[in-house]
């Protein structure tokens, strides 16, 4: 009987997976074929999987609908998706065959290093596919992360060979051309005078580009060759392009090869290093709201041990709002044990009521909020409203759980006293916990260390600038609305100094993963505890209060990146 249950399982864990077969027969006759060749199942199968990997990390439908295009756009396969929280179902088709897929994920997550690395994967994808690149300017270096995906910390990777091509090229400059060289100019000229310049704006033929890419096999590098024979930018990416391609042509193996490897990469941190992260960002984001320092320390203990049993239960894949539930009772718990501890030493700590508060703000679901946000803002409600709901019910079950230990315990917060600071020193410690706390939300979704200084600095200047203008009498919704567009706006302008060469290449991280963790720390996660406490109180005048100041915030946030996207993004500003 037991031998009967097991098999059952196992077939129900066959059946019922989230994953796409990959063992079908129509995939794995073209398994060997180079992905341009093979059949519409087997172009479908990489399709939808970026996909499903891109939904898997926390990102919004948009984005997942655009990477889904990005990659069957070289593929001559058009693809039509519809995207929800956990799910997607779409149909490709290449002009003679059609396929539906349909994914399901079991639940939803953050992983801001995937998102990164899917970006690198779709223009390695398209380079080679002879479409250029479409996220970053060095394809070299998307080429290169893509060989080293087995490497832990992919971003210190991206580094060195950012840094190897800025040594190729200084390397360049200063060299004298040798006769290798002589011949690449030989062989330019020869091929001007030949062919003369292509129709269109005076670009050179494309004799002259692979004279120039067969000059980058004598030794020096084909890019710099362009630059000093004056050969147009554009022209000059054809020839990066061609040099990152590989030796021979990528299969439908090799593309799954690498998505099997990014699925499968593990954390970068451990669950000790995620709760430190999660009590410094906890902490931070106290004092900001006028916490005191017994106030910021309960917080970091409860919020630390939280987090790092969070990590360990979702190692067990347990059901979320459960762990959501027990891990901020546990944080709860540990905040006002600490305080009752220090108490014993100085009774000032027994008076500070409202800090658990702050211990429970780890869990404020800020990538579902905000991408939801910005799916209703794309007229995607399907997928909007869902994210919404589901960020409604962890805040739920938060709430309840942090308003069930304080009525055991005989709680009656009422707010955080602001210390009274000097203007500048106030200021000045805003800008440096904003930091901190951004800092650790940031690594909370799995961000490379360089991702999470750049989002920290964003978050320093945006948050801050909220903040004061808040004290100058600006409504605070509207100090939302301001800081998460100012967010949106340095984000776009720091990728485009990327892409444009005026930052290294390593260092263009999607909008998404560098804007969120931004505006996390201003999401009001106290108004919406108070709306349950008082709920819970049965004062419902209060508890609607609260919850309507909450809301106020809440849509503003998402409203503000998406006016950010209108300015700066064409797809964002029309409807088409």
């Amino acid at each position: 009987m037991q031998e009967e249950v097991k098999s059952g399982a196992t077939a129900v864990g066959k059946y019922h997976s989230h994953s796409i077969p990959l063992d079908m027969e129509d995939i794995e006759r073209d398994w060997d074929k180079p992905i341009a060749d093979a059949g519409i199942a087997a172009k479908a199968s990489v399709i939808v999987r970026v996909g499903m990997l891109d939904l898997g990390a926390g990102t919004g439908s948009f984005r997942v609908r655009e990477m889904m295009h990005r990659i069957a756009y070289p593929l001559d396969v058009h693809v039509r998706a519809d995207v929800n929280l956990t799910d997607i179902q779409a149909t490709c088709t290449d002009g003679k065959d059609r396929i539906t897929e349909v994914v399901n994920l079991p639940t939803t997550g953050v992983n801001t290093e995937r998102i990164w690395l899917l970006e690198h994967f779709a223009d390695w994808f398209s380079v080679n596919l002879g479409t250029g690149s479409m996220y970053h300017r060095e394809t070299k270096v998307s080429a290169g992360l893509m060989q080293h995906l087995d490497m832990r910390d992919a971003s210190q990777v991206s580094a060195d060979m950012a840094k190897r091509l800025r040594e190729e090229r200084h390397h360049a400059r200063v060299v004298e051309r040798a006769a290798s060289s002589d011949a690449a100019v030989e062989d330019y000229e020869a091929a001007l005078a030949s062919h003369g310049p292509a129709s269109g704006g005076g670009e050179v033929n494309e004799t002259v580009i692979d004279a120039l890419v067969k000059a980058d096999g004598r030794g020096d590098t084909a890019s710099e060759q362009a630059e000093q024979l004056d050969l147009p930018r554009g022209r000059r990416q054809v020839v990066d392009d061609k040099l990152a391609q590989p030796e021979h042509e990528i299969t439908v193996r090799d593309v799954h090869k690498r998505l099997d490897m990014i699925e499968r990469r593990k954390p970068l941190y451990s669950p000790a290093l995620s709760g430190l992260a999660s009590a410094c960002a906890c902490a931070s984001f106290v004092f900001l709201l006028g916490g005191a320092p017994y106030d910021m320390i309960g917080a970091f203990v409860g919020a630390g041990l939280g987090q790092w049993l969070r990590r360990r239960l979702f190692a067990h894949h347990l059901n979320q709002f459960f762990v959501t539930f027990v891990c901020v009772a546990v944080a709860a718990f540990a905040c006002v044990g600490t305080l009752r501890l220090i108490g014993l030493f100085n009774p000032v700590a027994l008076q500070h009521d409202t800090a658990y508060i702050g211990a429970m703000l780890f869990v404020i679901p800020g990538f579902p909020l905000i991408t939801g946000g910005l799916d209703m803002a794309k007229i995607d409600f399907p997928s909007g409203v869902q994210r919404v709901m589901y960020v409604l019910c962890i805040i739920l079950m938060a709430t309840l759980a942090g308003w069930m230990i304080a009525s055991l315990v005989h709680l009656n917060p009422q707010g955080f006293e602001s210390p009274n600071l000097n203007p500048w020193v106030n200021g000045a410690l805003r800008a440096l916990f904003a930091f901190i706390g951004v800092w650790g939300f940031s690594m909370m979704f799995n961000s490379p260390q360089r991702m999470c200084l750049v989002a920290a600095t964003i978050g320093m200047i945006t948050d801050t600038l909220r903040l004061e203008l808040v004290d100058y009498g600006l409504a605070p919704e509207a100090g939302a609305f301001i800081g998460a567009m100012l967010a949106g706006l340095l984000a776009s302008a720091w990728r485009s100094a990327v892409r444009h060469g005026m930052l290294p290449p390593h260092l263009g991280y999607p909008r998404i993963c560098l804007t969120v963790p931004s505006i996390v720390i201003m999401v009001p996660g106290m108004y919406m505890y108070q709306a349950m406490f008082h709920l819970g109180q049965f004062e419902t005048l209060l508890a609607l209060d609260w919850a309507f100041r909450a809301f106020m915030v809440i849509i503003c946030l998402p409203i503000g990146l998406a006016m950010a996207r209108v300015i700066t993004d064409k797809s964002w500003r029309y409807d088409v």
